[in-house]
């Protein structure tokens, strides 16, 4: 899961458990003594969420459905994809809209962390989260993570398995996000 997908699924907390969930790739360690309280209990939402995904049998499929080469770097792909699918079946209203524009607000107004503090001004002058509705965003956004890793941009090369994969993908999504809204009683 990405942003939009962690966003969505730590919708009901205080703006700090919000935040905490949208920061929380960025923070490295176990001792988050730095961070008050709920951002501290948002970045453990975060953690448990990403733990529940990847061990998930949905996403082990996907993963051995994945070339060989990309593998390593699938599990960032399908984060991103997964954001496409949250964005075209939960963004639908203004109130979902209200949801966007309260992260936008909270990762404008609250520094992010060093890893992440880059990108966060990119992400809401381009609006990402309303731009991964786009399946073509998406892909340019895989592709554009790429870019950052060193070597070979492998994660570009997994863009023509996600286009020929999407409508396994959707059947995959349609079946991990139910439960994973279930599991963690959202």
């Amino acid at each position: 899961m990405n942003f939009l997908a962690h966003a969505w699924l730590a919708r009901g907390g205080n703006d700090a458990f919000l935040y905490g969930n949208l920061i929380a790739d960025g923070v490295k360690g176990s001792n988050l003594s730095d961070w008050s309280s709920d951002i501290a209990a948002g970045i453990r939402h975060h953690r448990r969420v990403d733990a529940v995904v990847d061990a998930h049998p949905v996403i082990l499929d996907a993963r051995a459905r994945a070339p060989r080469e990309g593998r390593r770097y699938v599990g960032i792909a399908l984060d991103l994809v997964w954001d496409h699918f949250v964005a075209r079946t939960c963004i639908r209203d203004s109130r979902d809209q209200a949801l966007v524009q309260r992260c936008y607000r909270l990762l404008d107004e609250r520094p992010a962390p060093a890893r992440l503090a880059s990108m966060m001004p990119i992400l809401i002058e381009q609006d990402w989260l309303n731009g991964y509705a786009d399946f073509s965003f998406t892909c340019s956004a895989v592709a554009g993570v790429g870019r950052r890793l060193s070597g070979p941009n492998r994660l570009a090369e997994l863009v023509p398995w996600l286009k020929a994969d999407y409508a396994v993908l959707e059947q995959d999504f349609a079946r991990l996000w139910p439960e994973l809204n279930r599991q963690l009683g959202v």
